[in-house]
């Protein structure tokens, strides 16, 4: 993918001061979009008692987060076995936390006595503030709603963790809507800064300035959204992993298109991240999704890696395999020979896809997605998508997020180059957004775009 000399402007777009190095323009961006993200904290609501429901990974880690910030915890889960592994996985963080200098065994001590544990729900009835983590199932979390609803006490703020599912439907099902929001943290909990803050159309002001300001108090940047599949994140990711899981299938191996994505200055390579993670998470998701594509190809790869039992790094083997203690990654001929068997049942004529179309395919669906994602209302500003890609999915700061990215590249050349897959590729997955286009011919910036008060379009 072309990339924007130092000093000297391409397209439709280029930085947005022309005698501001590129990178220290970029940095800059996603500080200031960070510093604007928080808005007003005026008229939250007190929180110091918080439940957490759930005690798996993401549950442990948020039930560590609070408990590190302060605040007095109880996690609650159905299963003793579940509820005992939960505590034991904050006992082992907080002890390898103090092992490593991070934190003197007196503060780790203290964190440690503000977490209690129990098996029944009703404990929560004095909660500030209770926020759900159990598995993503629709059906479960819109039950467990209904109960919260009617155990915790009056002005509370209730908070789903879901990654992708329906809020406003979650919020329905608890009887008191108002007061209830999406708060996505990041995997792990403890370390990860970023929260998705989901709004519906039901929370209350009150509802989203309470959650705002205890992502500030967790020491978390917390960025309101709409409510939407996979939200902003994880929407743009299924497109960026779309175009990923397509090239798998085309002829591009696993490790070189991590290599490449790397290269470019991603954290981790997206399929390395979906070991990590477990493929079955997203596999899980995606299924739930009922506008997802009716394409065999559409993550096919992930799924076939889950029916073999290979869910990443858990179970030692996914995209890559993971051999010794440190569970070290190594390339798989398995999947290699899976996926080119894989491509031959679906007739896809495999080829060399080289170095350039990789980058460039992932990042012109994240920034196409994106660009979907600001029309719609689910994101209120093109500096909001920044700062949540920068923080949750490992975008390069020196790249500015996706948005400030694409306006760095011109977005009439963006456009151009949708306009080239869609004649390659078909135009199912390359119709240029809308917005994106409109901003072309107008020569605007992605990142600058907000949405005006009220909903409007600027």
């Amino acid at each position: 993918m072309r990339e924007v000399e130092q000093g000297t402007l391409r397209g439709g777009g280029g930085p947005p001061d022309d005698c501001e190095p590129p990178e220290a323009a970029a940095r800059r961006h996603v500080l200031e979009a960070e510093q604007a993200a928080g808005g007003t904290l005026e008229g939250a609501r007190d929180v110091r008692r918080v439940g957490v429901v759930g005690a798996g990974t993401m549950g442990a880690g948020i039930a560590l987060t609070c408990a590190q910030s302060e605040l007095e915890v109880e996690i609650v889960d159905a299963g003793a076995e579940a509820l005992r592994a939960g505590i034991a996985r904050i006992e082992s963080t907080l002890d390898s936390a103090v092992k490593k200098g991070r934190l003197t065994a007196q503060t780790a001590a203290a964190a440690r006595s503000r977490v209690r544990s129990s098996l029944r729900l009703e404990v929560l009835s004095e909660a500030d503030l209770i926020i759900e983590a159990v598995f993503e199932d629709a059906g479960i979390k819109q039950d467990l709603f209904a109960r919260l609803g009617s155990i915790a006490r009056p002005g509370a703020l209730l908070a789903t963790n879901t990654s992708t599912l329906d809020v406003e439907a979650i919020a329905r099902a608890s009887g008191r809507p108002g007061d209830v929001v999406g708060m996505h943290f990041f995997s792990p909990a403890h370390l990860m800064r970023l929260i998705e803050i989901v709004r519906t159309s039901r929370s209350s002001a009150e509802a989203l300035t309470t959650a705002l300001a205890t992502a500030q108090r967790l020491g978390k940047l917390g960025v309101v959204v709409g409510n939407g599949f996979g939200f902003v994140g994880n929407r743009m990711l299924y497109a960026y992993g779309r175009e990923r899981e397509l090239m798998l299938l085309e002829g591009a191996e696993p490790e070189r298109i991590d290599r490449v994505l790397e290269a470019f200055g991603m954290a981790m390579g997206p399929n390395a991240v979906s070991d990590l993670a477990g493929i079955e998470v997203g596999v899980a998701a995606r299924r739930q999704w009922r506008e997802r594509p009716d394409d065999p190809r559409w993550y096919r790869v992930s799924e076939l890696l889950v029916e073999r039992g290979r869910l990443g790094r858990k179970s030692g083997c996914g995209f890559y395999r993971y051999t010794g203690a440190e569970r070290r990654l190594e390339s798989d001929p398995e999947v290699h020979e899976l996926i080119l068997v894989e491509a031959r049942r679906l007739g896809i004529v495999r080829r060399e896809v080289a170095n350039e179309e990789i980058t460039e395919r992932c990042m012109l669906a994240l920034i196409n997605e994106g660009a979907r994602v600001l029309e719609e209302g689910i994101a209120e500003a093109g500096a909001d998508i920044d700062v949540i890609w920068c923080n949750g999915y490992g975008f390069p700061r020196a790249r500015g997020g996706p948005m400030f990215y694409a306006d760095t590249l011109g977005l009439a050349w963006v456009l151009e180059r949708i306009g080239h897959y869609a004649r390659e590729q078909g135009e199912r997955y390359w119709t240029a957004a809308p917005l994106l286009a409109r901003l072309a011919r107008q020569r605007g910036r992605l990142a600058e775009w907000r949405r005006a008060p009220g909903g409007g379009k600027p």
